[in-house]
């Protein structure tokens, strides 16, 4: 698990529309909230993707950008997006790579078998990289109010 207070792990990673992606791009312009989540176009990761895409501006204002993270692929993140007219940035991490950083591709059971799979986690990352919060194994309902409040605290 990642610690609070430690430098975030980079990442570089495409977004929906093939657009690369690299966190260290926003060391001193913004705020990071990298939210993990399962798979694309299922009942709680649309619920958690539609309120966070719900307070984009409120976000905005905080100096505070999103992107939401899954094994899909940019294809499956564009239809996603445009299914549900989402303004949350969506980012392809198809390899595991940043999944396997922040310690979210973890075995999980489901329907009485164990398997690998992400663990719906957010990480709020200030203006230096450095990491301040860690949320794991969040319930989708709600969320992005308890970030966008961790989120105005910095």
């Amino acid at each position: 698990m990642l610690q609070i207070g430690e430098v975030a792990p980079e990442f570089e990673l495409p977004d929906a529309d093939m657009y690369m992606v690299k966190s260290t791009d926003f060391i001193g312009k913004k705020n990071l909230v990298l939210y993990f989540y399962p798979k694309d176009d299922t009942t709680g990761c649309t619920i958690e993707a539609v309120e966070l895409s719900d307070l984009v501006e409120t976000f905005e204002q905080s100096d505070t950008q999103i992107f939401g993270v899954s094994r899909d692929n940019c294809v499956s993140h564009a239809a996603f997006r445009d299914k549900h007219g989402l303004t949350v940035r969506l980012l392809a991490d198809p390899d595991g790579e940043a999944c396997e950083a922040y310690g979210v591709w973890q075995e999980r059971e489901a329907h009485g078998e164990k398997r690998m799979g992400i663990v719906r986690s957010t990480f709020i990352i200030d203006k230096h990289g450095v990491l301040r919060h860690a949320l794991y194994d969040v319930k989708p309902k709600g969320h992005a109010a308890e970030v966008l409040q961790l989120v105005q605290q910095l």
